[in-house]
């Protein structure tokens, strides 16, 4: 559009100036260092307008060269664009193998690599080509020094993937040598140490990831948990087990299974009168299952006022299996077998259980009714298995 005005605007003023020089073409005369230049105006004009499209030309041709290279890289880097927008939709739809490869070619051209390296090694990956994800890992890691990181985390999530947990170790010490405490790399260490159960060094680990604030906090409170967990069951004695209790942070504790694990390891330990007292206190002001059902396996100072407890507990809640069952543990305690009896057909008429069935076969096997005791203890197993068990045949001696 500019060019075109220019062409009409030119135009008009050669009119212009045609019709004046032809009336008048006037005359030039240049004299210089002896030399005697004789010319009309027009050609003078001419010569004028031809030097400096002369100088334009050469000037040009001067800076083709970087020019037409500049073109040329703005194509190549437009092709890399295109190569690297369709090698990530190949990977996305899962064309792994013709994903990497465009993702690969692409590398050398592409004004942003990094996404090239690390997309053509998650292809690989997904391959299950660990050797040569990692080649291109490790092109990434030589070629782009800025990136480390980024390339360190990704290749120890891959491996926390694969799980191949000393190299993910291995990966995440090295980002901590390169940037200590860098939360990303925090986030997957805890991951490892939980899923290699090592709950020392993930305990040790939990109050940066905290401070840190950048974890899902149900996962936060998941592993805080397994770790309080693991505190009170590895726990050489009753005074070990209060002692890892009240390590616990107050906004936990009222976490039933951790509450069921501080119970269960207060009895483990011979603490059967604390366990005792503070699970009735602690069933007055919530009932929970869990807690209910260790009610019928502590054993106290007095079985009768135990279970005179519990039975004092049926009269609201008449219909609760995992209570029934507590009362009929503490009847077969206080060897009254016929309330425990009738407690435990009660438990299994309103929801079998293993442990009822289990309890069920040891009460009749006590009372002489062996083939009924088979039979419980069959059925039990039938609920683990999910499958009923054949009864065993009777052996016959072999004939004579």
């Amino acid at each position: 559009m500019k060019f075109g005005l220019l062409v009409i605007v030119a135009l008009i003023i050669s009119a212009i100036g045609a019709n004046f020089l032809l009336q008048d073409p006037g005359y030039v005369v240049i004299n210089f260092r002896g030399y005697l230049v004789e010319m009309s105006v027009p050609v003078l004009v001419a010569l004028v307008v031809s030097l400096f499209l002369s100088i334009w030309l050469v000037v040009k041709l001067f800076h083709a060269p970087r020019k037409l290279g500049e073109a040329a890289a703005r194509y190549r880097a437009g092709r890399a664009g295109l190569r690297l927008t369709r090698g990530v939709i190949e990977v996305a739809e899962g064309n792994f193998a013709k994903g990497e490869r465009l993702l690969a070619r692409a590398a050398g051209v592409s004004e942003a690599p990094l996404l090239n390296y690390l997309q053509a090694a998650r292809a690989a990956h997904l391959l299950g080509q660990s050797e040569r994800r990692d080649t291109w890992l490790k092109q990434a890691y030589e070629n782009l020094p800025g990136a480390t990181n980024a390339v360190l985390l990704t290749q120890a999530e891959f491996q926390l993937d694969q799980q191949q947990y000393e190299q993910a170790l291995a990966t995440l010490r090295k980002i901590e040598e390169n940037t200590p405490n860098h939360s990303h790399a925090l986030m997957l260490l805890g991951r490892l140490y939980f899923r290699l159960e090592d709950w020392k060094h993930l305990s040790d680990l939990l109050p940066k990831l905290t401070k840190l604030g950048r974890l899902d906090p149900a996962i936060l409170e998941k592993w805080s948990l397994r770790v309080h967990q693991e505190h009170l069951a590895s726990a050489a004695d009753g005074d070990a087990v209060n002692a890892a209790w009240k390590q616990i942070p107050r906004q936990l504790k009222q976490n039933v299974a951790l509450l069921e694990s501080y119970y269960t390891n207060l009895i483990r330990t011979n603490m059967h009168e604390k366990a005792e007292k503070e699970l009735e206190a602690e069933l007055k002001r919530g009932w929970r299952a869990p807690l209910v059902r260790l009610y019928g396996i502590v054993e106290g100072k007095d079985a009768a006022r135990q279970l005179k407890k519990a039975e004092g507990w049926l009269t609201d809640h008449g219909d609760d299996a995992d209570l029934l069952l507590s009362a009929a543990r503490l009847c077969l305690r206080a060897e009254l077998w016929g309330k425990a009896r009738s407690y435990l057909e009660t438990v299994i008429g309103i929801r079998p259980t293993p442990d009822a069935y289990q309890l069920y076969g040891r009460l009749l096997r006590q009372l002489g009714e062996g083939e009924a005791a088979a039979e419980a203890y069959r059925t039990g197993l039938g609920l683990v298995a999910q499958t009923r068990l054949p009864a065993i045949p009777h052996l016959k001696p072999d004939p004579g």
